[in-house]
């Protein structure tokens, strides 16, 4: 039973903890609002490439061969391209309209809320194998969700979606974390055999966001100094995700 109530304080703390705290944004006001919300824009183009490149798609190799996993990944990013169309297609009404990252904030809230609920059963897998890896597992999820957490704030921030309803859509994403988590906890040998496979789709949306929206929308800005920015921002997204990979690595 203990071992029940670490792992829930453990999911609430890596879910709605971390979007808490990319909350605390609402108290800028509107100008360093765009401000703070262009610079996550830039982060989250890190983290999420990051979270891909080198924690999901690793990941997954894991369990499926490697040709098998890129496989589905390449699927993920197709069914995400018709995804974005059919947005498109329901939010233009005119023959001249051109794509915009407001398409970016569907695609990003669903994305994190698979990878949430992955994370919630990583987390939940690991206490049941032991508290002392529950805990170190724990603290990794949450050394990435956070910055990432922060830049799909930015993300929404950036769409247009109102303060109060970029944070009721983080948290309603980040929820997927705990549900998952504690059916973990008492279904995780009937889960299991489709953990590599959600990865898979985790990564195709992560991977088809920066680099279908972000990366575009971050090239509309062509000064040296906010591209050197730009830059900068992306490098320390990815070592972000790099660090807490290197410790979940380190733990088993």
């Amino acid at each position: 039973m203990d071992q029940l109530l670490y792992t829930i304080i453990a999911l609430l703390a890596a879910s709605v903890g971390s979007v808490t705290l990319s909350g605390s944004l609402l108290l800028l006001n509107n100008k360093w609002l765009g401000k703070v919300s262009n610079y996550l824009l830039y982060l989250a183009g890190g983290t999420l490439l990051g979270s891909a490149m080198l924690g999901l798609i690793p990941e997954a190799t894991e369990s499926l061969h490697v040709h098998e996993a890129l496989a589905w990944v390449l699927g993920g990013i197709l069914i995400f391209f018709l995804l974005e169309k059919i947005i498109l297609w329901r939010m233009c009404h005119d023959d001249n309209c051109e794509r915009q990252i407001h398409a970016a904030a569907p695609m990003i809230i669903i994305g994190d809320a698979v990878h949430n609920a992955i994370d919630g059963v990583v987390i939940a897998a690991s206490f049941l194998t032991s508290t002392e890896l529950g805990i170190f597992v724990t603290f990794s999820v949450l050394l990435h969700e956070i910055p990432q957490e922060l830049g799909d704030f930015g993300i929404l921030i950036k769409s247009g979606y109102p303060r109060r309803k970029a944070l009721l859509m983080n948290l309603l994403s980040g929820s997927s974390a705990l549900v998952a988590g504690i059916a973990a906890y008492f279904l995780l040998e009937q889960m299991e055999a489709y953990i590599p496979y959600a990865l898979t789709i985790a990564a195709a949306s992560f991977l088809y966001v920066s680099m279908a929206d972000l990366i575009p929308e971050m090239h509309k800005e062509t000064k040296p100094r906010e591209s050197v920015i730009q830059l900068l921002l992306i490098i320390i997204g990815v070592a972000l995700i790099a660090m807490a990979v290197a410790g979940h690595a380190h733990a088993h």
